[in-house]
């Protein structure tokens, strides 16, 4: 506080609150939210009155803090000191409710900002616009705007597509450029919407505008891609991104490793395996996981077990999916004896198992011929109280 003391402590009067300002914008950029706050309260006990960039600084260090209702606080004394609050007023209060996943709080706050003569910025527009797209808030946040913004009820994923381009292009006609994050954001729209050749379009669009696509940006489309089998584009995409610059993540290989397997072309998939390593992408568990899915959908078990064996000698415990994938195949491939060695080293790296384990081995003991194991083992695990669904039971049934 040594700066802040001098400065409050200088003759013949302190400097003017700008320079108080600047002290506060230095503090809160390196995130000492709580320092700002202190020091405000010691500034504001001086008679030294704050002006608007002051309190937009002490919103945006509560809305960083997850406390917005704090910076609505402030947003009341802006008002009642007369001052007209601005676009980074009303941004920073909307991307602390996007963050505290209030997105439709956030969509009729930036409704209003014209009431309050307020134009809103690129900041604005990109906040909003990448709250609007989070998973899971998507289609409630545009319903409630369209909502209020023309007061029509009915919203569905065209209208969420038409709301994502209306606001594009007028962001454009006001001379806004779009940024990473917002082309990301209306990408994700268009593929939720499964419109892969708007998402396309707007990807050419956005390298042409000399915005560089980020990892984000990429997995958005490659996951589009794989979940429509579209395997050859997604594979030129990664060429595309490690052409430009872009250094895929685990995310973007475990999503074509998954696309190529459920596609049957699980040769791919393992090349890929292999070059994360090179790539600086460390094998994960879920990387394993559909990899060894793979394998054993093409019944080759003995490269899902080497798999398995690899991720032991590396230290990555297997989850109990990698354990149920293998159990399901050695049934299949009625190796029921190694079903059981393998279920013992679950128990044994301390993996719990789980309904499906339970169902996989009742299933497979009945299929096998081992009728008794199968009864034996459902009346050891009613005892013991395991939960049991009504498939295992009818696994039972069909097997006697």
């Amino acid at each position: 506080f040594c700066i802040f003391d001098y400065m409050l402590n200088m003759r013949p009067s302190p400097p003017p609150v700008c320079s108080f300002n600047i002290l506060f914008g230095c503090l809160a950029k390196n995130k000492h939210y709580d320092t700002v706050l202190s020091l405000f309260k010691r500034l504001n006990s001086t008679g030294l009155f704050p002006d608007l960039y002051t309190y937009n600084i002490l919103i945006n260090c509560f809305c960083k803090m997850g406390r917005v209702s704090h910076g609505f606080v402030v947003l009341g004394r802006i008002l009642r000191s007369c001052f007209t609050p601005n676009a980074v007023t009303f941004t920073s209060l909307i991307k602390g409710l996007c963050a505290e996943s209030r997105i439709m709080e956030a969509a009729a706050l930036f409704t209003k900002l014209r009431v309050f003569g307020c134009e809103p910025n690129v900041f604005t527009y990109n906040t909003l616009i990448n709250g609007l797209y989070r998973t899971g808030h998507t289609i409630v946040a545009l319903n409630l705007f369209e909502e209020m913004a023309s007061g029509n009820g009915e919203f569905g994923v065209e209208g969420f597509v038409d709301k994502a381009k209306e606001l594009f292009l007028q962001m454009k006609d006001e001379n806004i450029n779009p940024d990473v994050v917002t082309y990301t954001s209306v990408i994700r729209g268009f593929c939720y919407a499964n419109d892969w050749n708007e998402a396309k379009c707007l990807l050419i669009e956005m390298m042409d505008q000399g915005v560089q696509p980020n990892v984000v940006t990429f997995n958005v489309i490659m996951d589009e891609l794989c979940k429509n089998g579209k395997m050859d584009e997604a594979s030129r995409l990664l060429d595309l991104m490690i052409q430009i610059g872009v250094r895929p993540n685990a995310f973007v290989y475990n999503t074509l490793m998954d696309g190529f397997c459920l596609t049957g072309r699980v040769n791919r998939a393992k090349e890929l395996f292999v070059s994360m390593e090179s790539m600086g992408c460390t094998h994960t568990v879920f990387s394993y996981s559909i990899l060894i899915n793979g394998y054993c959908k093409n019944k080759e078990i003995e490269g899902a077990l080497s798999l398995y064996g690899e991720m032991l000698s590396k230290g990555i415990k297997p989850d109990v999916v990698i354990y149920n994938t293998l159990f399901v195949v050695l049934f299949e491939i009625h190796q029921v004896e190694r079903a059981f060695k393998l279920f013992d080293e679950m128990q044994r790296d301390g993996v719990a198992a789980d309904t499906w384990t339970y169902r996989t081995f009742i299933d497979g003991l009945c299929k096998n011929s081992y009728i008794v194991e199968a009864v034996e083992l459902f009346r050891t695990l009613r005892i013991l109280k395991c939960e049991l669904d009504i498939r295992a039971y009818n696994c039972l049934i069909d097997g006697l």
